[in-house]
């Protein structure tokens, strides 16, 4: 009886430990211009995410962070943040956007998952999670890396947030290494506290364009911050030493503006990059291969301390 029982308690600390797979309907808008204009026209797609709650909770409703991972999909660093905000008394969704789709990675193509199919998941698995007894709604937060970081970027700006979803808002958004070099015209972004943690040797998702977009977006309103780290490249927070990914775009020349409608264009060049031929068209202009990404050690443990930090202040002060 005791070995049957000692099962059952492994068993019982095993399926919490992998968490509990939650399924919801999104779509596969390419981009903002998909989502503006004719979000009720996209085909469905089912979509799963995994919810992992604290050891410790509350006795009230607890807060929640939804993670999103990057081109290359979920990594060891990105876990590693989403426990320490569980061992926080947090808890964690994420998003299976990829493996949703069947897809492994986007490296070198970047059309087969967006950003605006990404944020589209981000904002049903929110409404889902919503309705959760456990979840307070109002203290969730969303984290992402690289193109995730994109989605949690840009799951701030109005015009495509409010077409989601106009009564849910993200408490908190902590973006690493988006890319900055999509500068929305319309500039109407939440007020809830942003951040963006960035390498200055990033040579895939350039921190030059965030410094140049962030006074645009502290002069429209928007209450967004910015860290720079020294001699780090994308993903900089990774324990693994830097290389060189031969396929995968660097973006450092490029500077992409997003227009009311969503749609994408050069700065230079009126290509609207709306699906994935006139996007690679549009990005033979300024995009080239072989960025490099990979640890940096002191700026992973600054970021590990930000972030930490920076999700108690906004998610366990908040009550």
């Amino acid at each position: 009886m005791r070995k049957l029982f000692m099962l059952s308690i492994f068993i019982s600390f095993l399926f919490a430990s992998e968490g509990e797979t939650i399924t919801f309907t999104s779509a596969n808008p390419f981009g903002f211009k998909d989502v503006i204009s004719t979000l009720d026209q996209q085909e469905p797609q089912e979509v799963y995410g995994i919810l992992k709650m604290p050891k410790q909770m509350e006795n009230s409703k607890i807060p929640l962070i939804i993670g999103v991972a990057g081109s290359l999909g979920w990594s060891d660093h990105h876990y590693k943040f989403l426990q320490m905000y569980r061992d926080m008394g947090i808890a964690t969704f994420e998003v299976k956007s990829f493996a949703s789709r069947d897809i492994e990675s986007t490296v070198g193509s970047q059309v087969e998952v967006t950003i605006a199919a990404m944020m589209l998941d981000v904002y049903r698995a929110f409404e889902t999670l919503a309705n959760d007894p456990r979840i307070d709604k109002d203290r969730v937060a969303i984290t992402g890396w690289s193109l995730g970081g994109g989605v949690t970027l840009f799951s701030g700006w109005l015009p495509a947030k409010n077409v989601m979803n106009s009564t849910l808002t993200f408490a908190a958004h902590l973006a690493f290494y988006p890319p900055c070099f999509i500068v929305p015209e319309n500039l109407d972004f939440t007020d809830a506290p942003m951040h963006i943690l960035i390498g200055d040797l990033d040579n895939w998702t350039p921190a030059a364009a965030c410094e140049e977009l962030i006074p645009e977006m502290l002069a429209n309103g928007a209450n967004i911050g910015l860290t720079v780290y020294k001699d780090s490249h994308h993903s900089f927070d990774s324990a693994k030493e830097p290389v060189v990914n031969e396929v995968g775009y660097s973006f450092t020349d490029c500077r992409l503006k997003m227009q009311a409608d969503g749609a994408v264009v050069m700065n230079f060049l009126d290509i609207p990059m709306t699906n994935p031929t006139l996007q690679k068209i549009g990005l033979a202009f300024c995009a080239e291969r072989g960025p490099t990404h990979g640890g940096n050690p002191e700026s992973r443990e600054a970021a590990f301390i930000f972030a930490k930090e920076f999700m108690g202040e906004h998610l366990l002060n908040k009550k």
